[in-house]
């Protein structure tokens, strides 16, 4: 059995680098500025659930966890325009239509929220 590699970053002594995000820890572990938000066993499940799938690297996992963090973050960005033209902070489904439509990256989505 590996042991586990040490993650290099700032140590408890030693302070981010500016743009840099700390790992919080506390007593329920890693807090908000942890690198991946999306939990990954969650994600290592539903690429396990893909049949054509038979193993799944831990930084495989990782690096799906946050390609799928920063789609979401760009479209709801992207989509929140769409929202305050409508004087709402609130996402609508609609602010998402009218971002994967006026938005070529996102053209592969078209017709998929029907």
């Amino acid at each position: 059995m590996a042991a586990a590699a040490a993650v290099p970053g700032p140590g408890p002594a030693e302070p981010a680098a500016p743009g840099e995000e700390a790992a919080a820890v506390g007593p329920q572990g890693p807090g908000p500025a942890r690198l991946a938000r999306l939990p990954l066993a969650r994600v290592k499940a539903l690429v396990k659930a893909d049949p054509d799938v038979t193993l799944a690297s831990q930084e495989a996992v990782f690096v799906l966890a946050r390609a799928t963090e920063l789609f979401v973050e760009t479209i709801a960005k992207d989509a929140y325009v769409y929202a305050q033209q409508g004087k709402r902070k609130t996402l609508q489904r609609k602010d998402l239509d009218n971002a994967i439509e006026a938005i070529d990256e996102f053209a592969f989505l078209e017709g998929t929220l029907d």
